[in-house]
């Protein structure tokens, strides 16, 4: 396995260039499935990175580093994890809503709707001003010009965008600022004294993460925390919209909890949280959070060793910074939605999204790679540390790795073998039903990565952290 992508990775935790050593991969190489973009080669790398801090933290608390092994193959399926989901032994359905999706303008562009969220979804018809029904929408676009749509959408509060070419992007404002960017950072904050982890038989047990993130990045982080033992605390609120599949699929190993935020006392309750987590993870746009005393300042002088983990669509600087986005809108606003779809014209007219969320999954397994960095440093030097990264910044890092040659993709197999599935499965009993999904990927020689609670309905805990065992 070409280990180039891993390599960006050590010098954000500190390592040298032996660490790679530790890590035996296994399995294909890409491609592994049907896209040009080398989504095996990330992933194991992402994953390898979440491993060498796992090891770092057992060695902290045990003075043993551990060695660790990864399945390509399992490591690239990982990134579509929602579709491998059975609840009582029936598929769970996965079908995005019938009106979103690619659709060509009126100057020869297309443009993307981003409709899962029924909000989304109201606002793109208030723009278009037709009922939700794909041929009445297509009709409408066509009436557009792609740039003057995508404004027009993100000013009614929906999301989207206009499908770019890697080159476009390359020369768009926006594009610019995140090119300026590292592919994540890890800052010091605030100032406290160091702080040992907390007693404990597994790598983060007793390590306390809030998480207040939504979809599929976020929530992998917390996931991923959860697999080495932390307590996590998803909060989410009766009133924001969720997607249950996508809640089954990075529910593994959570408590979750239901806070309104703009109930005062509620939002009391969140902050009594914050003062006794050790990470708190939050997936809005930059400073969104802030006018409720939730920014990473204001949570560094509420609990001085905090670690904040912040993650946006377009990063924190440049003009589409507070611009709302999901792991679809990133591609095609940079130009891999419009390269898969010249890659594989058989598939249909148009851009094409790839046959993974590799932006998604990729983000939430740096975003927990930077949080055990975080608090390996918090431990040697203290402090409170942000770490921040974003879809954006995490698919120019995908798209830089470079591509596949089109004859070696050709004929790649949509689906891993059975065999290759039953092996990475694993099931659960959980208060929904029966859910088979995949086990963790990475394999430890001293621990084990598991998780110790199954996936729970929102708002199914009392928002109290468990007791430090």
């Amino acid at each position: 396995m070409n280990l180039a992508a891993l390599r960006e990775l050590l010098p954000f935790a500190g390592w040298s260039e032996d660490r790679v050593q530790d890590v035996e991969f296994v399995g294909g190489l890409d491609p592994l499935l049907p896209t040009s973009f080398k989504i095996a080669e990330t992933a194991s790398a992402a994953l390898a990175a979440v491993g060498l801090a796992v090891s770092d933290l057992w060695e902290l608390r045990t003075g043993k580093r551990q060695t660790l092994r990864i399945d390509t193959g399992h490591a690239t399926a990982s990134l579509r994890s929602t579709k491998y989901l059975r609840l009582d032994g029936a598929k769970v359905n996965t079908e995005r809503n019938t009106v979103m999706g690619m659709y060509p303008t009126r100057d020869g562009r297309w443009s993307y709707l981003h409709c899962n969220f029924p909000n989304h979804r109201a606002a793109a018809m208030k723009v278009l001003n037709v009922p939700e029904e794909r041929r009445a929408v297509a009709d409408a676009v066509a009436n557009w010009d792609g740039l003057a749509l995508e404004e027009a959408i993100i000013a009614a509060g929906g999301a989207g965008g206009m499908v770019r070419s890697a080159a476009e992007w390359a020369q768009h404002p926006q594009g610019r600022a995140v090119a300026s960017l590292p592919l994540m950072e890890i800052v010091k904050i605030g100032d406290s004294p160091p702080e040992d982890l907390p007693d404990g038989d597994r790598p983060l047990t007793n390590l306390r993460v809030l998480d207040l993130t939504r979809v599929l990045a976020g929530p992998t982080c917390a996931r991923t925390l959860a697999e080495h033992g932390a307590d996590v605390m998803k909060v989410s609120a009766p009133h924001v919209p969720f997607i249950p599949y996508q809640e089954y699929d990075t529910g593994h190993g959570k408590l979750s909890t239901h806070l309104d935020l703009r109930d005062e006392s509620q939002l009391g309750a969140l902050l009594d949280l914050a003062r006794d987590c050790d990470v708190f993870s939050q997936g809005y746009r930059p400073e969104s959070l802030a006018n409720r005393g939730l920014s990473p300042a204001k949570l560094a002088e509420l609990r001085p060793g905090i670690i904040c983990v912040s993650m946006c669509a377009f990063g924190h600087t440049g003009p589409w910074a507070a611009r709302r986005g999901f792991d679809t809108a990133v591609q095609v606003v940079s130009g891999i939605a419009a390269r898969q779809g010249e890659l594989f014209p058989e598939q249909g007219e148009g851009p094409q999204f790839y046959p993974v969320s590799a932006i998604d999954y990729l983000t939430g397994y740096l975003m927990a790679f930077g949080t055990m960095v975080a608090l390996r440093k918090r431990a040697h030097e203290g402090g409170s540390w942000l770490v921040r990264l974003s879809l954006a910044q995490v698919g120019r890092w995908l798209q830089q790795q470079g591509e596949l040659e089109k004859t070696e993709i050709a004929g790649v197999a949509p689906e891993f073998g059975q065999a290759a599935m039953e092996q990475w499965k694993m099931s659960s009993d959980t208060p929904m039903g029966h859910l088979t999904h995949l086990a963790p990927v990475i394999q430890f020689s001293e621990t084990s990565a598991r998780w110790a609670r199954p996936s729970v309905p929102l708002g199914h805990s009392e928002p109290v952290w468990p007791a430090r065992g």
